[in-house]
């Protein structure tokens, strides 16, 4: 059977005329005969009676509109409240990023994209484990990468750089010294954050670090607490550095350890949620410097 039929059905019942169901559909009246015929056909029973002026329920057409009816009604208004089917963005927009950037710099761009995005939902989960987008359920990740990604059943984009700077605090200085230039740099203490394989290319320190961290939030706190020289994104360092709890170091001296990649499954129709999360996010690093 053609289900379509049914909806024609449907149609003409409620219109109580093939004529105006004809009209409504934009169909000729001949069509609508036809397939209301076809329909009987196949269930072998009678379902309207017609007559030059008007149309009837049969029994059969009784019970048959009675069943059908409200679940084609359901139907429809579950096909008509699909998230991405409305004109604004809606739904749940489930997002994965590491630990540090979620903690440090993407709080208030969530904030901001909930207040611009009433319909969206955010599920955020914040891990350093590379997440499997689609065996997991998830709609985008955000992702730092010191090379370009190249998982080619992902779709990424880069969106911005990550420059990194050398720092230190007062107290280190003040017990240490402040290093001239990069030679000078070698001989003092280092807080290694091994993800971006500090500390800078150009120098080269005369002895182990004297404290790793694989969190750039607890290599950020080692530095402040006087521990030693280290690279930091110049976004993290900006408040202590107005405050003067850390001070920049061979000014001269800067990296790209890395840079901000969306990633999302391919899919041919992206959904929207995803898209204005992108463009959204596009246009807050561009006015602002959350990550640069």
């Amino acid at each position: 059977m053609d289900l379509n039929l049914l909806s024609l059905f449907v149609s003409v019942t409620e219109a109580a005329s093939f004529s105006k169901t004809a009209e409504k559909l934009g169909v000729p009246r001949s069509s609508v005969s036809r397939g209301i015929a076809a329909l009987e056909r196949s269930l072998g029973v009678q379902l309207l009676s017609r007559s030059t002026r008007h149309v009837a329920l049969t029994t059969a057409g009784t019970t048959l509109y009675a069943k059908v009816a409200p679940q084609l009604a359901a139907l429809r208004s579950a096909m008509g409240s699909l998230p991405e089917r409305e004109e604004q963005p809606s739904g749940t927009l489930r997002l994965t990023a590491p630990n540090d950037l979620g903690a440090i710099v993407l709080p208030a761009v969530f904030a901001a994209f909930a207040l611009r995005y009433p319909a969206i939902d955010l599920d955020v989960r914040l891990t350093n484990r590379q997440v499997d987008l689609v065996g997991e359920g998830f709609d985008l990740a955000l992702r730092v990468s010191g090379t370009r990604l190249n998982d080619s059943s992902l779709v990424a984009r880069k969106l911005a750089t990550a420059p990194m700077q050398v720092f230190a605090s007062p107290a280190y200085l003040a017990r240490a010294g402040t290093p001239r230039g990069v030679e000078e740099a070698a001989d003092h203490a280092w807080v290694m954050f091994p993800a971006i394989g500090t500390p800078p290319p150009l120098v080269k320190p005369t002895g182990a670090p004297r404290v790793r961290g694989d969190d750039i939030r607890f290599v950020h706190e080692m530095i402040r607490e006087g521990i030693g020289l280290g690279l930091l994104p110049a976004a993290l360092a900006r408040e202590d550095l107005a405050a003067g709890r850390l001070v920049r170091v061979l000014p001269k001296v800067a990296i790209t350890a890395g840079a901000l990649y969306l990633v999302h499954p391919p899919s041919k129709h992206v959904p929207r949620k995803v898209t204005a999360f992108r463009d959204f996010l596009i246009d807050q690093l561009s006015r602002t410097s959350l990550f640069g």
